[in-house]
């Protein structure tokens, strides 16, 4: 399913390389209904997409500095497979 993620810091920002905790939306990119709001941390969202997802590791890198930079980091149009849709506890029908 291709989906947009966007990301919300929820605790304060950590000086140096630390992570940073994070409210996850995951939208449909197609612009139906169903956004869902998964709680993580920016260190094991992008290890998540980096195993779970062929995105590149420039688009990961740059969507690295946007959660460190911007107050909400959008990283559009990314397929996730449906068991890691459910895995997370986005329900697919």
């Amino acid at each position: 399913m291709r989906v947009n993620l966007i990301t919300q810091s929820t605790g304060p920002l950590p000086s140096g390389a630390g992570s940073i905790p994070l409210s996850l939306t995951i939208r449909p990119a197609c612009g139906l209904p169903g956004d869902y709001v998964y709680p993580t941390d920016s260190a094991a969202l992008l290890r998540m997409l980096s195993a779970k997802t062929d995105l590149p590791s420039t688009v990961l890198d740059r969507f690295r500095g946007q959660i460190r930079t911007s107050p909400k980091a959008r990283l559009l149009g990314v397929e996730l497979s449906e068991r890691l849709l459910t895995d997370i506890g986005y329900f697919v029908d």
